[in-house]
């Protein structure tokens, strides 16, 4: 399926029969590295793709390695490590020298609380060595500027494959909803709009039965919640996690918090929106919601079909721009690792610089994005025709669902301003708080509520002093309390 590609050095190569001498490429470094093609130089990689991108990585690192590392004498290997966390939790023993664990790789995939964390133990390289300026201008400004987590601004994580948000839909069970109640893909633009329409949805649901009150349908569900805290403080004007030389002030705008509550918190503990898988795709397949936010990485999760009580029923998808607070600054999660060097041995760094710069190749990285979903990094690579260009240069299959989010990713990046925090200490730690306080407090309220209808409740006076001022008050003091002690710990 894929045709040789060959990554141009722009002098930096130069060979000679079987050893190939390279010259330092980056902030006027002059050290020079022999590489022998007769006795390649192994590097090793850890990840956390899985299923299609694992698929798509190892493709890459093969054709790598018959191609281009086979003639400059540099040989890969990838491993998957599991998901995010058992990424990290491998890196961590390696780094820290535990027990049973192996050696650091010589690139591991991460994202910047994480690379933080190895960073101030000395171990990772300044890829501003091995890249000149000329060459990051070519990759996206803000993928760049996330990677520059050193105490004095050096690059430390490599832009490799980034991801924002979308909104996906289930077409097919929308489309009867939105004929009967008038409900328009234009109210689905904010968030505000998004609650509305998934109280109309609730309330459309119920009326079916009638002998049967409170059985509404959720709508909509959301991954990542962490993401709205984020980002929707920064759409209104205040940035939640303010870092400055490694130090981070909370900035939970009570009036930030107060849109989020009252468009995420509100409309789940009346049941307008619903979580119950892992991921909110998971949730669409079983047909407890309609529509989701989510990665633009997870459009390859969304179900063709859906199970219902009679069996299975094909579905089609509609794919919008991500919602955001009505009347805020327009910005998009940036998300998505990139990677790191471990600090070796010279042959071993160039290598794996020199590796990462080829998967970063346009052609290369989008064609990692045609089955991962992951938006490329370069600048020239974001647009529909080079993805064409790709695609049909490569005789390319791609579903139709990953190329729509391709094209909407590449109008995101264009259009919007791309956000992701600061790392900082124990900046895990406090995003936790951001995914799972509130989201924990919907669900436990949620089951208060069922539990007063199956009394005999409605559904507004089941909720009445779940989501009124007092209890929102409550829970703002104690939110912003765990995101201080979560940030301050030693």
């Amino acid at each position: 399926m894929m045709k040789s590609f060959f990554l141009k050095l722009t002098g930096l190569l130069c060979v000679s029969s079987a050893v190939l001498l390279l010259g330092g490429c980056g902030k006027g470094d002059t050290k020079s590295v022999r590489l022998d093609p007769d006795n390649p130089t192994q590097i090793t990689i850890w990840h956390y793709y899985n299923g299609l991108q694992q698929t798509a990585f190892d493709q890459l690192v093969d054709e790598f390695n018959r191609t281009e590392g086979k003639e400059l004498g540099i040989y890969v290997t990838a491993n998957s490590q599991g998901n995010v966390s058992d990424l990290e939790n491998s890196v961590l023993a390696a780094f820290n020298k535990e027990v049973g664990s192996s050696e650091p790789p010589d690139i591991f995939s991460s994202y910047a609380d994480t690379a933080y964390s190895i960073d101030k133990l000395g171990m990772l390289v300044d890829l501003d060595t091995y890249l000149t300026p000329e060459e990051l201008d070519t990759y996206v400004d803000s993928f760049v500027e996330e990677g520059r987590i050193g105490e004095n601004g050096e690059l430390r994580i490599f832009p490799t494959a980034k991801s924002s948000e979308i909104f996906m839909m289930n077409k097919t069970d929308w489309e009867p909803f939105a004929e009967a109640t008038g409900a328009s893909l234009d109210d689905l633009a904010t968030l505000e709009g998004v609650a509305d329409t998934a109280r109309k949805y609730y309330e459309w649901t119920d009326a079916q039965t009638p002998d049967i009150p409170g059985d509404g349908k959720a709508f909509y569900g959301r991954d990542a919640l962490a993401n709205l805290f984020l980002v929707g403080s920064m759409q209104l004007g205040t940035e939640l996690f303010k870092v400055e030389n490694g130090a981070v002030t909370i900035q939970a705008d009570e009036t930030v918090m107060r849109k989020i509550w009252d468009t995420y918190y509100v409309p789940y503990v009346k049941g307008y929106f619903s979580s119950y898988g892992r991921f909110r795709s998971d949730d669409v397949k079983i047909g407890e919601i309609i529509a989701y936010t989510g990665s633009t990485s997870s459009a390859n999760y969304f179900p063709d079909e859906i199970e219902t009580e009679d069996g299975t029923k094909s579905i089609d998808y509609i794919i919008l721009p991500a919602p955001v607070f009505e009347g805020g600054t327009p910005y998009a999660v940036q998300q998505g690792a990139g990677m790191v060097v471990t600090k070796s041995t010279p042959e071993r760094e160039y290598a794996a610089v020199t590796f990462l710069k080829w998967f970063t190749n346009e052609e290369n990285n989008l064609l990692f994005g045609c089955t991962s979903g992951y938006m490329p990094v370069k600048k020239a690579a974001l647009s529909a025709e080079m993805l064409d260009k790709t695609i049909a240069d490569n005789d390319l299959q791609v579903p139709g669902k990953t190329y729509e989010t391709l094209v909407s990713c590449f109008d995101t990046a264009q259009t919007t301003t791309l956000y992701t925090n600061k790392a900082f200490d124990h900046g895990a730690d406090a995003r936790n708080v951001l995914e799972y306080d509130l989201a924990d407090k919907a669900t436990a309220s949620r089951e208060t509520v069922l539990a007063r209808m199956a009394q005999g409740s409605t559904l507004e006076d089941a909720c009445a002093d779940l989501t009124d001022d007092q209890a929102f008050d409550e829970w703002y003091a104690s939110f912003v309390t765990a995101l201080n002690e979560a940030a301050a710990q030693q």
